[in-house]
């Protein structure tokens, strides 16, 4: 007897679907057909410890499986479920009156038991757009799926559960749950504030500028002056994610495993991975392709703590990935492409010893050690993070303050009220949400200068040698900063202060 069961397979952050035929012949032997990789041919042992547990016989004839298209490669463990199924089915055990109106995922223990899978989401809405009446999933997954509203889920805890629901023998509530409820119940508070920051007011006017815009920021200064503790802060005064950009993010947390319970990401994500990261960690790919850090830090920051000691190789793959904010990852078996909408905040000590230029800790590095270090971040890489800037060691008086710096709410409000405005600008523009993601051409739309802000880069320009790429950072930053003064125009000390966010560029600093 022949049977299908509907179930899907993982392409990036998307599914595809995947039908799984089996037929039941005779003989005694199992095929299983369709490019599956080790761990669906492994079903086999699975699915039959578990049919046994539960006093059910693996058929004794030539099973045939085969799970379409044969072209596209089906990896993991969530396809016991529906070959299972299947089997059966076409053994007649389960009835095939009710397969064709559903979606079927999920892992099997030895025991029948159904184990969490990966990608819940994406299937789910795969599922909702290819027209079936639900889908069948572990229970651990139901609320993540039913984050979808156009598709009933049915959350099963093991594989007899699934089995008297198809034939009819019991009925398996939808998991129902108030998207939007869920989303702005999960809002909470920061675990860091910028409260708790002492002194360094132009850094954190730096930090509401790049949150303003959605700009990338460098900080440069001696250890201990506070750069990983500001850029902890910083999503504490981004603007809250829209739920557009919620579930965006949590179909990538969910491909990769990442979600731990959790239905739906409401908070910007903050991603600091350490500096021994490998090039695919960072960017995806793999074997098993799967999103990177810079995809996880979607919508949100990516933070690289000590940046030159990075490997030179693994950051100059972040070129492409800040400029066009997608990473397309081509190998010989696969191709797939991640978002990497990210912020991109760094931290970099000035020299080997992390004395340069510190007003009281003489620097034991000579010329040549200075500039080999800052050598190790390239010039193309600088050009492309919007705001440079040097931090310097709080003095005693303003560490020992005890009155509490400006809270992030109150920054908050301003870089709300800034991106309203450049979401009103935008609006007809597809893909553009705020001033960092300009294209040259709105660039000359919406960040016009007068002639007295063009003398002004004109002298900037000449005197500290900077790109072309270096001009459209600037513009952008100055068009941010008239955007916190609600101003329409580009006024020549928004250009003063945007050249001031410049501090690494090669010619002048650290020669």
């Amino acid at each position: 007897m022949l049977v299908k069961v509907y179930a899907a397979a993982l392409q990036g952050i998307n599914a595809t679907q995947v039908t799984i035929e089996v037929n039941a012949l005779r003989g005694i032997r199992f095929f299983l057909v369709g490019l599956p990789d080790n761990a669906v041919k492994e079903s086999h042992e699975r699915i039959r410890s578990a049919l046994e547990f539960n006093g059910l016989k693996f058929p004794s004839k030539q099973i045939v499986v085969n799970m379409a298209p044969a072209d596209i490669r089906k990896e993991g463990s969530a396809y016991d479920l529906p070959i299972a199924i299947g089997i059966l089915a076409a053994d007649g055990i389960v009835s095939s009156e009710r397969l064709g109106k559903y979606m079927i995922m999920g892992e099997l223990g030895l025991d029948g038991g159904l184990v969490p899978i990966k990608g819940a989401l994406p299937i789910a809405l795969k599922a909702a757009e290819s027209g079936y009446d639900g889908i069948i999933l572990p229970s651990e997954n139901a609320a993540e799926a039913a984050v979808v509203n156009d598709i009933k889920v049915y959350a099963a805890d093991n594989l007899m559960q699934v089995v008297r629901f198809l034939n009819g023998e019991a009925e398996i509530a939808p998991y129902i749950m108030d998207v939007e409820r869920e989303f702005y119940s999960q809002q909470s508070d920061f675990e860091f504030d910028f409260s708790e920051v002492r002194g360094q007011e132009s850094v954190k006017r730096a930090f509401e500028v790049a949150a303003a815009g959605g700009h990338n920021l460098i900080m440069i200064g001696p250890p201990g002056s506070g750069k990983s503790m500001m850029a902890k802060r910083l999503p504490s005064i981004l603007p809250p994610l829209t739920l557009q950009e919620s579930l965006e993010t949590t179909k990538i947390h969910s491909v990769s495993g990442c979600l731990t319970g959790a239905s739906l990401i409401t908070r910007r994500p903050f991603r600091s991975p350490h500096h021994t990261i490998s090039s695919v960690a960072l960017v995806g790919g793999g074997a098993n392709p799967k999103p990177g850090e810079i995809s996880l830090a979607h919508n949100g920051v990516l933070f690289l703590d000590e940046l030159p000691e990075f490997n030179r190789a693994v950051l100059e793959v972040m070129r492409q990935p800040l400029e066009d904010r997608k990473i397309s990852v081509a190998r010989a078996n696969y191709k797939v492409e991640y978002p990497a909408g990210v912020m991109f905040v760094a931290s970099m000590n000035p020299c080997p010893c992390g004395y340069y230029n510190h007003p009281t800790k003489a620097c034991v590095c000579n010329p040549g050690q200075v500039q080999r270090y800052l050598n190790k971040i390239s010039g193309p890489l600088l050009d492309r993070i919007d705001l440079q800037i040097e931090i310097v060691p709080v003095p005693f008086e303003k560490i020992s303050d005890a009155r509490e710096g400006e809270p992030s709410a109150a920054i908050r409000e301003r870089v709300i009220a800034a991106r309203k405005i450049q979401e009103e600008r935008f609006k007809n523009e597809e893909g553009i949400h705020c001033n960092a993601q300009m294209t040259p051409k709105l660039l000359n739309r919406y960040a016009d200068i007068n002639d007295q802000c063009r003398s002004l880069l004109r002298t900037a320009m000449n005197r500290f040698n900077l790109s072309a790429r270096a001009y459209d950072r600037i513009v952008k930053v100055a068009r941010t900063i008239a955007d916190l003064e609600a101003s329409e125009n580009i006024q020549s000390h928004h250009i003063a202060e945007a050249i001031g966010y410049r501090n690494l560029d090669r010619e002048n600093w650290g020669t």
